[in-house]
């Protein structure tokens, strides 16, 4: 069965919101792990905001192992708002989300990639759906967000086994977990 990981940048706050306003660590030295979590899968899953959010930076790019990649995979969106994926190689998911994401985990391929940490992600938890999270822990408090900008929300509770902790150079500390199936 493919597994669901979950990527996400946190701050030390909780902000998952804008990490492209957030302050510049200097060189970023995780890139090449960033690469290799990507590289591990061959299929994307997005919310809708992410997807608008990614498409936007990604698609019509190319030139290097990470942009070339996220262009080649097939990617599947998560929206009742969107009729149809302009971004190359994107499946829109509008009806029965746990069942389609279901169907798509017990079908053939690897690991599926999942960015974000939104409404899509407390769905995938809340049906044992989630198998790993990774988050990508930014050494600062941002300081600002509203609840949808913000990694803790009400309601979806479960239990996580710590898989890795890795810190690199620039301060960013990677905390992968493994969703505890009875917890």
């Amino acid at each position: 069965m493919r597994r669901i990981i979950n990527s996400t940048f946190v701050t030390i706050d909780g902000v998952i919101d804008g990490p492209q306003h957030w302050p510049a660590l200097g060189a970023r030295d995780d890139g090449d792990a960033q690469l290799d979590v990507l590289l591990g899968c061959d299929s994307v899953l997005l919310g809708r905001d992410t997807y608008h959010s990614f498409a936007s930076v990604w698609q019509g790019r190319s030139g290097d192992p990470y942009t070339d990649k996220i262009n080649s995979v097939s990617k599947y969106v998560v929206s009742t708002t969107l009729d149809k994926a302009e971004w190359e190689n994107t499946s829109v998911i509008s009806g029965d989300v746990v069942a389609e994401i279901a169907r798509l985990k017990d079908g053939p391929g690897g690991d599926i990639l999942q960015y974000g940490f939104g409404r899509l992600s407390h769905t995938l938890m809340e049906h044992g759906l989630l198998d790993e999270l990774r988050l990508w822990v930014h050494p600062f408090f941002f300081g600002r967000a509203d609840g949808d900008g913000l990694l803790f929300k009400e309601g979806t509770r479960a239990m996580f086994d710590v898989i890795e902790a890795k810190t690199y150079d620039s301060g960013v500390v990677l905390l992968s977990y493994r969703l505890r199936k009875n917890g």
